[in-house]
């Protein structure tokens, strides 16, 4: 097509980049060298297959290498494998005029009367070139009788067709297609594959940008070639006259720096909602997209957890030696628990963004959860709060009796009570708080590591080996211990039982939680009950109560 120039010059047609950039032999595919080495071998030996099926996830270089590999079967000069892209029939494929490749989108042609077209088509030969290509994509989207109608031509096909199918779901595909087919998966490409092509592509067409800018396009293509050099193009049309830099990029592409998710922590981690609600705010009037903002959060999250467990982060956490720093300085900040805490609630809350309609007080209230964790009723928000009591014991200066602020978990900044001077000819009661329903679950879970706990050699043997087991009370206001052998529940009637496991349970959880007892059901239901009546043909002494 011609191109036609408006009055400053400039073409009003414009292709892509990524259709203008699209791969036309096996060596320039990146990322996939397992694959392109495997159909060069065939084109070069001559052993070709009847049907392929290339899964993997978007701009991975299914199509590219369907097209490819359509031109090279049927090249009349091919150079090691790959195409010559000179000869007529090269060219006529690349410019979509030769009815020896015939593409497909299975999303719009799915029904048993598309399949039954290619039935009837591929009964007459090429009438030039060796093969007849089909190209089929989103294969995975063809009803169940498509299939059915598909399956017999697939098996045996005449010598001259070759098919190609491609899909991002190949769970959705028939077992009996599958088969059938010589199966190719497409791995994700990497971020310096991408930001390598990237460079090439930006020198080719005159685009200055920092490598920094191109490193995070390339990362924010997450394993897409496609989506990546779209992004480029994206930001190259964005900043047509002058060089593209990392803040630009940033803009343009709607993403938030690094530093605002290391306020967000900090802010947080200081319980300080106040400020991270205003980072918040400043996020939505920047126009950033919300959807996008808590995805990057969770990343950086991961990033924190990588760094407070990993030594070395050298090809898992790709960040300037700058920006690590600083995230290792975010990740002392909060303990694992709380960091796979923090990635849990982020994660879930980018699953509820996508069909939420005030998706800012989704946000603000899940930032308020991850400040106070007393908020959030999970087993993983029960252990910060947990690990921050731990840690509140820890800073206490020695000797010094605990006071009830220190394990009762409150909402205010603890660094700001001042500690209340305490005489140690007078040591106050520590009065522990009651236990919530969630610290009664993971005691139920934890039970048996409790019974080996205890000092009382007989009754912690007796509680293991009856498979005793706890439930809490229906108010939620205890738990009941119940067992299954008479034995057992004897020891736990002495004096001394129950104010045991109160004493571990207290120093293991810093909760007071009592504890009542009773027999199995089974037991109970072997229990025979008698009428007076039924006593006196009992020829024995017997007593009665009331």
């Amino acid at each position: 097509m011609n191109a036609y120039k408006n009055k400053r010059g400039f073409s009003l047609s414009y292709t892509a980049l990524y259709r203008r950039w699209r791969s036309r032999t096996f060596d320039e595919i990146k990322g996939q060298d397992a694959i392109t080495a495997s159909f060069k071998n065939q084109i070069m030996t001559g052993r070709i297959g009847h049907a392929y099926l290339f899964c993997g996830t978007r701009g991975t270089g299914k199509t590219s290498v369907a097209k490819i590999l359509a031109r090279a079967v049927n090249c009349e000069h091919p150079i090691d494998g790959n195409p010559c892209n000179a000869c007529p029939s090269c060219q006529a494929i690349l410019s979509e005029s030769s009815m020896n490749v015939v593409e497909m989108d299975a999303a719009s042609n799915n029904g048993v009367d598309d399949i039954r077209q290619i039935r009837d088509k591929i009964q007459y030969p090429p009438v030039d070139g060796r093969y007849k290509v089909y190209i089929i994509d989103e294969v995975h989207m063809l009803s169940q009788s498509a299939f059915n109608a598909f399956l017999k031509t697939l098996e045996e096909p005449p010598s001259y067709v070759i098919f190609i199918l491609a899909t991002t779901e190949p769970n959705k595909i028939p077992i009996t297609i599958l088969s059938r087919c010589q199966r190719y998966d497409f791995k994700r490409i990497t971020t310096d594959t991408i930001a390598a092509r990237l460079r090439e592509i930006s020198d080719a067409e005159n685009i200055q940008v920092s490598d920094e800018a191109l490193h995070y396009i390339a990362r924010s293509g997450d394993g897409s070639m496609r989506d990546a050099v779209s992004l480029l193009d994206q930001c190259s049309a964005f900043q047509f006259d002058r060089r593209i830099e990392y803040e630009d990029a940033l803009s343009i592409l709607g993403a938030v720096d690094t530093a605002v998710f290391s306020d967000l922590v900090r802010a947080l981690s200081k319980k300080d909602v106040k400020t991270g609600l205003q980072l918040v705010a400043e996020v939505i009037d920047q126009g950033r997209e919300l959807s996008q903002f808590v995805a990057d959060f969770v990343m950086y999250a991961r990033n924190m957890l990588l760094a407070s467990t990993v030594d070395d982060l050298s090809g898992l956490v790709d960040m300037s030696s700058e920006n690590l720093k600083r995230l290792k300085e975010d990740a002392s900040l909060l303990s694992t628990v709380e960091l796979m805490r923090y990635i849990r609630m982020l994660s879930d809350l980018s699953n509820q963004l996508r069909y939420a309609t005030q998706k800012r007080i989704l946000i603000e209230t899940t930032f308020m959860k991850l400040a106070y964790p007393e908020t959030d009723a999970s087993p993983e928000g029960m252990n910060a709060r947990l690990a921050e009591i731990q840690r509140t014991l820890r800073n206490l200066p020695a000797g010094t009796p605990l006071p009830t602020a220190a394990v009762s978990a409150n909402t205010g900044d603890q660094n700001n009570v001042a500690p209340q001077p305490v005489l140690a000819s007078t040591p106050k009661k520590v009065t522990l708080p009651r236990a919530q329903y969630e610290d009664l679950q993971l005691l139920k879970k934890e039970w048996r590591s409790i019974c080996a706990a205890i000092t009382i050699p007989a009754l912690s043997a007796a509680l293991i080996r009856d498979e005793s087991y706890v439930r809490p009370d229906r108010d939620r206001s205890g738990m009941t211990i119940v067992t299954r052998s008479r034995a057992a529940a004897h020891l736990l009637e002495q004096e001394a039982s129950i104010p045991e496991i109160r004493r571990i349970v207290a120093e293991k959880y810093h909760k007071d939680i009592r504890f009542s007892t009773v027999l199995s059901e089974e037991n109970e239901a072997a229990t025979v009950y008698v009428t007076d009546e039924d006593l006196s043909k009992i020829h024995m002494q017997v007593e009665t109560e009331g």
